[in-house]
């Protein structure tokens, strides 16, 4: 991890709490939460920064490049679009698939060649996506080129989104990185969205973690329906409230300064088919694939061959920017596979009986999920088909089933089904309209976090198990 937990709960969170209500002018706040960022990042990457600040440097030349041949030159500025993409994505290539490439080929050839080994830079997928589509939208004429480097340094280094997202696009804070302010019920409103995600993260996405692995360690033959079915429910609780919960403290930290960015999760697992589903889930890739692949593809505007195959080539690159294994790659096919399946034959959007939809969609997300979380395609299968058919029980696997079942389990799991629908945020809001109520509820929502932030600190201080999932992406 960049940072371990308890140093930026104790020292740098009070210190950007510190700088965000007592720093007014944003030049100077500006200036301060790069060096922030910046030492966030080289607490943990000290030579992967520099590949990082190499990347937005050149991000920063071909933008101002391509700026100053608008119009006449056109040939030029698409050769500088050429460019830029094909950096970045060699940046990427490099660093996150070589090692990928070059087994599978040695796989496939019977080759021997020598596989690279290259360590992954934190968050290179999150910044390499945020400074190309910064150089797209400048050649599009979507936002203006921004001319000062420091400011692009901190939208593209900004420590709370930095190496987990959400994925920011420079046109939705162009504006803020010269003109915000903010106030203490912002700073506040902002705090309680922190420790929201911190909650997410630290008392639930850690124990169902915990939960998860210990199943996939279990011998092949030892695994059952049982316990099988454990871990797609569990693995998909824990990676929906770990990514769920950064994101939430990202938008928090963000909040506190004056930035606001956008929303990444909707509830997802209250979707009724997969394309509702993608609606909701890590919406700033959804949209960032959609403006910048599917769209140049020709979405959906050339018939509906064209479309099948444009939604196929986003789920399979979808599916590979979440890491460099065919797990990945497969998880990203099935998902579009059922989007094409939703869109031309069974539309499960228009069937009358609502639950049977959900739990559709449900069994869907579990089995994209077992897939995506396997080490490799034999561990996938010996999940699935366990999920299908796992009738034999052995010892060992009956005691890892037996062993889930105990009350503190049952009351965790309850907590998670209602932390992932909006049923709390819809009873507040119902409480918040009765007379007084308002008052009520917000009296509720600060005395909620200090009993949450508590608890987190506990769990902190007790707890060695906290792995980000998205770290490693």
């Amino acid at each position: 991890m960049v940072f371990s937990s308890a140093i930026f709960l104790f020292a740098f969170f009070p210190l950007y709490l510190l700088v965000v209500s007592c720093v007014g002018n944003v030049r100077v706040s500006n200036a301060i939460l790069l060096t922030m960022s910046l030492i966030f990042y080289a607490w943990g990457e000290p030579v992967h920064i520099l590949l990082m600040l190499f990347s937005m440097l050149v991000n920063y030349l071909i933008a101002l490049s391509a700026e100053t041949c608008r119009g006449e030159h056109s040939i030029r500025r698409h050769t500088l679009l050429a460019l830029d993409v094909i950096f970045n994505l060699t940046l990427l290539g490099v660093f996150k698939y070589a090692g990928f490439a070059v087994s599978s080929l040695n796989a496939l050839l019977g080759t021997g060649i020598p596989v690279p080994d290259i360590p992954l830079p934190i968050g290179i997928s999150f910044f390499t996506f945020q400074t190309m589509s910064y150089v797209i939208d400048v050649y599009r004429g979507v936002c203006g080129v921004q001319k000062n480097p420091a400011k692009l340094m901190l939208y593209v280094s900004f420590f709370p989104q930095l190496i987990a997202g959400p994925i920011v696009k420079y046109h939705d804070i162009e504006q803020q990185l010269g003109d915000r302010s903010t106030d203490a019920a912002q700073i506040a409103a902002g705090m309680r969205r922190f420790i929201v995600g911190l909650s997410k993260k630290m008392l639930l996405a850690n124990v169902f973690g915990e939960i998860v692995d210990g199943i996939y360690a279990l011998d092949g033959s030892d695994l059952n329906i049982l316990v099988a079915w454990a871990a797609a429910v569990g693995y998909c609780l824990q990676i929906y409230f770990d990514f769920s919960g950064y994101s939430d403290m990202a938008i928090g930290l963000g909040k506190m300064a004056g930035f606001t960015f956008m929303e990444n999760f909707n509830y997802p697992y209250t979707a009724c088919s997969i394309r509702d589903f993608w609606k909701r889930w890590h919406i700033s890739l959804t949209t960032w694939f959609r403006e910048y692949v599917y769209f140049p593809l020709g979405g959906n505007r050339k018939g509906e061959l064209r479309t099948g195959v444009n939604r196929m080539t986003v789920f399979l690159l979808t599916g590979l920017w979440h890491g460099a294994m065919w797990t990945f790659v497969l998880w990203g096919l099935f998902h579009g596979v059922f989007q094409l399946l939703e869109t031309y034959v069974i539309h499960p959007e228009k069937w009358k009986y609502r639950p049977l939809s959900h739990l559709y969609a449900m069994a869907v997300v579990a089995v994209g999920f077992t897939i995506f979380r396997a080490e490799s395609l034999l561990q996938a299968g010996q999940f699935l088909g366990n999920m299908l058919i796992g009738f034999h029980f052995t010892e060992a696997g009956l005691a890892q089933a037996q062993g889930l079942c105990t009350l503190y389990n049952a009351l965790l799991l309850m907590a998670a089904v209602i932390a992932a629908t909006p049923l709390a945020k819809n009873v507040a809001a119902k409480l918040a309209s009765l007379p007084k109520g308002y008052t009520a509820v917000v009296c509720a929502k600060y005395a909620a976090s200090l009993v949450l932030i508590a608890l987190c600190v506990m769990s902190l201080a007790s707890a060695t198990y906290n792995p980000f999932i998205y770290f490693r992406f």
